[in-house]
């Protein structure tokens, strides 16, 4: 087979291999074509027929109709799908058409808002705009990475602004009497890829969408229509409404938009019966990864994390240069978060372009930006939601082109869990979208930034953050944040509160990671991780290089490395204590009677050491220590005592070992009941502990200060996530546990004590199945 060839089914390249543990072909789905409504004007017209679009999917029609009468629209449906054309015709014909009313036309001329998570779609939608060809649409980019110069143009020439929620929240709303005219023109709002705002960012967002909402009441807009396109979830309505606050939404899926056919293939990793040990998904990435570009076949690869996305590309390079593929590898490249702007654009365009075969990327890629005619998608281990997971193999394979998506497992007890129960995973239904519009961590400095912008209070307010608005303002008055006024409650302390809010954390900022040779700006960590990923002795990979991490600066927000050639990578040794604050609700299980509780947390961690491991071969080397202070937060967390049963049967040490055990395998699973992934939960089991009358139990707590509600997702469905958790650790092949029921990534412990069979007693216990 060539390397420059196209297959017809690029799973064949797979074979017979024996680590396909199933595979299924999706047919492909006809489109159902309509022709533009008959209300469309010539201009809009004469403008999408220059494109090539003369007509439209059934659904697009519908929702373009919805949104030109007025009507809020949720969009849900699979990548590819051609959902950007629903609010790209409105938005056309809103921007020709000045709003009724006294004034001239330039005051009454209308605009529109997109916005998206990040700034590479957002920059792919405005090129997508330009193609259109409307003379009258003026897309204008407003980001970060705008020059300082070019701001106050766009403030007065752009009626279609594109930019994200943290500009949004920093940059506009702050200074909305600098965007008076467009603000009050504003006529549609576009919340691209609603479904990613979810967790701590989209709570965050609802919270900027809350306050976009009051400034455009106080211009007195009241006629801006709001569209939020997602990925098929499960509650695309209730997302949205908690995203906007609004009650009243039109959820319009992709009826009539085509899809290829595509082939989905699961892929264990072997397992050694004598070790109980299973190949590494990363390596076996890097051979399925290699074998696909040595056929030309385009690809791309997701990777968990940064660290793994580093890896896949550098051995993947070295493998194919090792083959005398030094052209092929010279067409390979990484993608990832902490890329500088140019570094990631040159990525996009020379993927789009087909300069590039192949892309390692972590989730920064998942969204619908162009990145060409990929015709296989590489998903290395399960990325924590099958929306997630559909997204990323629906990123290969348009047009007539079959695709081919490929899940390969890694050691996780939940990827295990799918390899023995492949239904379980391929029929599943999309999980839900979790939003919390109560943290008080997220709330109040986004109270503080609205009250900075307009006087906070009115009946407006009370619609928009009902229940929870006296209390707050109550709190931030006590604290001095807030002072009441004539027009309401305004901002009382010193500089812009709107500033100091990270939307994609609970924390205090971002530390940067800098080159200690030269200087160089590498990359960013969440200052909640650092301590974790950018430690001192800690091994950072950028751009398939090692950097040994020399110093971290928490209070300046830096970290210094400096590039090493070492043969293992690093895992953080933690401490952790965990203090009860207050219980919200507490139930007994239907079928034991036990009991368990739900309730607020302190949770402290610390880092204690870290553990040095074989980069070939992932084998412990040592550990080392290195301490640095303490970090504390507070959460929600589930909990339970010891039952009794077990605990009378056990030694001391053996239960601790049974109950680290199920605590693992507890987090393992929650992503079968909530929308997370295991690295969006802790644990600590512990056999002596105040809450349990001075006795041994668990806590499993929202690894995010304020909790967003994963845990909670859990404790109302404990039954159903205890039994996944039991049959999960049950159904192991291995002898005594390992890294697919009861090991654990993350696990601060590095995984000591773990008792297998007695984590089967204790769940089996909680479920009234002794």
């Amino acid at each position: 087979m060539g390397r420059n060839s196209r297959l017809t089914r690029p799973a064949e390249i797979l074979g017979g291999d024996e680590r396909v543990v199933h595979r299924v072909t999706e047919p492909a789905r006809r489109r159902r074509s309509v022709s533009l409504d008959d209300g469309v004007s010539v201009a809009t017209r004469e403008a999408l027929e220059r494109a090539g679009i003369t007509r439209l999917h059934a659904f697009q029609r519908r929702a373009a109709n919805l949104l030109a009468d007025g009507r809020h629209v949720v969009l849900s449906g699979g990548t590819g799908a051609g959902k950007s054309l629903c609010y790209q015709l409105p938005i056309l014909e809103a921007l020709a058409t000045p709003r009724p009313g006294s004034g001239t036309v330039a005051a009454r001329k209308q605009t529109a808002l997109y916005l998206a998570p990040t700034k590479a779609l957002a920059q792919d939608q405005a090129r997508r705009m330009r193609e259109l060809g409307a003379p009258w649409a003026q897309p204008m980019l407003y980001d970060g990475d705008t020059p300082t110069t070019q701001r106050a143009l766009i403030r007065r020439q752009a009626n279609l602004l594109l930019t994200n929620p943290d500009m949004l929240s920093a940059g506009i709303l702050p200074a909305h009497a600098e965007w008076a005219t467009f603000l009050r023109g504003l006529a549609v709002v576009v919340v691209d890829e609603s479904h990613v705002y979810r967790g701590v960012f989209g709570s965050h967002v609802a919270q900027v969408l809350r306050r976009l909402r009051r400034i455009l009441a106080s211009y007195g807009n009241e006629h801006v229509v709001f569209c939020l396109s997602s990925a098929t979830i499960g509650n695309p309505e209730e997302h949205a409404q908690r995203l906007t606050g609004l009650d009243e939404l039109e959820v319009v899926g992709d009826d009539g938009a085509p899809r290829s056919a595509r082939e989905l293939v699961l892929w264990n990793p072997e397992l050694d019966e004598e070790t109980d040990e299973r190949d590494s998904a990363l390596g076996d990435a890097v051979k399925v990864y290699a074998s696909l570009l040595e056929a030309g076949v385009p690809t791309i690869v997701f990777a968990r994390s940064r660290k793994s996305c580093e890896l896949v590309h550098r051995f993947t390079r070295d493998r194919l240069e090792a083959r005398g593929l030094d052209d092929v590898a010279a067409r390979i490249a990484p993608y990832r978060a902490g890329y500088t702007p140019e570094q990631r654009r040159a990525t996009e365009r020379a993927l789009a372009s087909g300069e590039l075969l192949g892309v390692v990327a972590t989730s920064a890629l998942e969204l619908g930006i162009d990145i060409g005619a990929l015709q296989a998608s590489v998903v290395v281990t399960f990325p924590g939601t099958i929306t997630s997971l559909r997204q990323r193999w629906g990123r290969a394979g348009r047009g007539q082109v079959q695709g081919l998506g490929v899940l390969i497992a890694g050691e996780d007890a939940l990827d295990q869990y799918f390899m023995r129960n492949p239904e379980e995973l391929l029929d599943r239904a999309v999980e839900h979208a979790i939003v919390s519009v109560r943290n008080p961590r997220i709330l109040q400095p986004h109270l503080l930034a609205a009250a900075s912008e307009v006087p906070l209070g009115g009946e407006v307010d009370e619609a928009l953050w009902p229940e929870v608005l006296a209390g707050c303002i109550e709190e931030l008055c006590a604290h001095g944040q807030l002072r009441q006024a004539p027009a309401g409650y305004v901002f009382s302390g010193a500089g812009s509160p709107s500033g100091g809010i990270s939307l994609r954390s609970t924390g205090g900022g971002d530390v940067v990671i800098i080159d200690a040779e030269d200087g160089q700006l590498l990359g960013t960590v969440e200052i909640g991780r650092a301590a974790t990923s950018v430690h001192p002795g800690a091994v950072y990979l950028h751009r398939g290089e090692k950097y040994l991490v020399e110093q971290l600066d928490t209070r300046r927000l830096e970290a210094f490395v400096r590039r090493r050639t070492m043969p293992y990578y690093t895992m953080p040794k933690v401490d952790t204590q965990v203090e009860l604050q207050h219980v919200i609700a507490s139930r007994a299980l239907a079928d034991s009677g036990l009991q368990i509780g739900f309730g607020r947390v302190t949770v402290t961690d610390q880092l204690v050491g870290y553990q040095r491991i074989d980069a070939q071969t992932h084998r412990p080397i040592d550990v080392v220590d290195e301490h640095l202070p303490p970090i504390a937060f507070e959460t929600e967390a589930v909990f339970f005592a010891a039952p009794e049963s077990v605990e009378e049967a056990l030694d001391a040490d053996t239960l601790l070992g049974a109950l680290h055990a199920a605590e693992h395998g507890l987090i393992a699973l929650l992503p079968l009941i909530a929308t997370c992934d295991r690295w969006d939960i802790g644990g600590l089991s512990i056999n002596i502990h105040e809450t349990f009358g001075g006795g041994p139990g668990i806590f499993v707590y929202d690894g995010h200060p304020g909790g967003i509600g994963i845990v909670e997702a859990g404790y109302a469905r404990f039954e159903r996530w205890a039994a996944a958790a039991r049959d999960a650790i049950a159904g192991c092949g291995c002898e005594s546990g390992c890294p697919s029921c009861v090991q654990s990534p993350k696990c601060g412990n590095l995984n000591e004590p773990l008792d297998k069979a007695g984590a089967v007693r204790v769940l089996d216990a909680l479920l009234g199945q002794e």
